[in-house]
């Protein structure tokens, strides 16, 4: 039931449940990895089963692409959907200009590849992720595991001299060994509590052999959707400079929350 969940938890669900809204019958959208992301899958999916809602899913992951068959949503690959009407995914930091770090899931490749093959990103999150500027949440960076401790020893070498407060780094562990992506690659956290410079950061550090990709997501999302534990949610368009507000109903969607499993 609504009242058992979290206010944490109901806010992600608020932001998810209007970010549906933008979907649209015949749609192809692109399905976030992440808690908040869960949400907005099985909101999708309660539209499909209930409404006749025809939409074909790209996950980011393995483990969104599971959660979307469970749902009844239609579940294909990129290059099956070649290119996207919209994508919505959640964000572990975004700052005023809507700047984001992702990839606290582990997904942030096929996440930022698919957001960018869309005509437009929607990102919904709680309002602890608005940050003033980002880096306090480990930016992750995305490696191939031949000679990733050298690739490590370059990032840290590299950050030296840009704008960050910190220059700790950790190879990101799944129990004892490290965490695999889809990929079968290796992420390594970045610890820069602050990051002066996004753009630049992101450009230097994806020039470094044996980097794949990090999780700095610049020009890339349209609107953000913040939800909070009492059912607001505050819409801010990047590109038109509008903000608006809306509020849920949570007992409208009892049925959804008594069809989760976890």
């Amino acid at each position: 039931m609504p009242a058992e969940l979290s206010p944490i938890d109901k806010a992600k669900f608020a932001a998810a449940r209007r970010a549906v809204d933008f979907v649209e019958d015949g749609m192809r959208v692109g399905l976030g990895t992440g808690s908040t992301a869960a949400w907005m899958v099985r909101c999708l999916g309660e539209l499909v089963r209930e409404e006749g809602l025809k939409i074909t899913g790209v996950p980011t992951s393995s483990r969104t692409a599971d959660l979307a068959r469970q749902v009844g949503i239609t579940v294909v690959g990129l290059d099956e959907a070649k290119w996207l009407d919209l994508t919505i995914d959640g964000a572990d930091e975004f700052d005023p200009g809507l700047n984001l770090i992702k990839g606290g899931g582990g997904a942030l490749l096929q996440e930022k590849i698919v957001a960018t093959a869309s005509d437009q990103m929607i990102v919904i999150s709680d309002a602890a992720k608005e940050v003033a500027q980002l880096g306090a949440f480990p930016l992750p960076v995305e490696v191939v595991p031949f000679g990733w401790q050298t690739t490590r020893a370059l990032i840290e070498e590299t950050l030296v001299s840009m704008d960050v407060l910190g220059r700790n780094t950790t190879l990101r562990l799944n129990g004892t060994q490290p965490f695999v992506t889809d990929e079968g690659n290796y992420i390594v956290d970045l610890h820069l509590n602050r990051i002066g410079n996004p753009r630049q950061l992101a450009l230097v550090l994806n020039q470094i052999p044996g980097v794949v990709e990090n999780g700095l997501f610049i020009d890339i999302a349209d609107i953000v959707i913040i939800g909070h534990g009492d059912g607001r949610v505050e819409l801010r368009d990047i590109n038109e400079g509008k903000v608006s507000h809306d509020k849920i109903d949570f007992m409208e969607n009892d049925n959804l929350f008594s069809d989760l499993g976890d």
